[in-house]
């Protein structure tokens, strides 16, 4: 199960590294989710986050992660 927290952190947390580091977790294209999810995805809370992502957009709930959104570096 995820907490509200984690729902913040895939619309505030940018990819650390690959392919698509420094974009925002939620960001990262379903087709990219999918891929990692067959190769293995990350350990840990990386890895649990961008398995949430991939459920939401697989779901269509994306709006849902919209108004969390902010510019961090402000």
């Amino acid at each position: 199960m995820f907490e509200q927290q984690d729902l913040l952190a895939i619309a505030r947390t940018p990819m650390p590294y690959g392919k698509y580091q420094g974009r925002m977790l939620i960001d990262i294209p379903e087709e990219y989710l999918l891929w990692m999810a067959d190769k293995a995805m990350p350990e840990g809370r990386l890895g649990m986050l961008l398995a949430l992502c991939l459920e939401i957009k697989i779901n269509g709930l994306e709006y849902l992660i919209e108004p969390l959104k902010t510019d961090v570096r402000h």
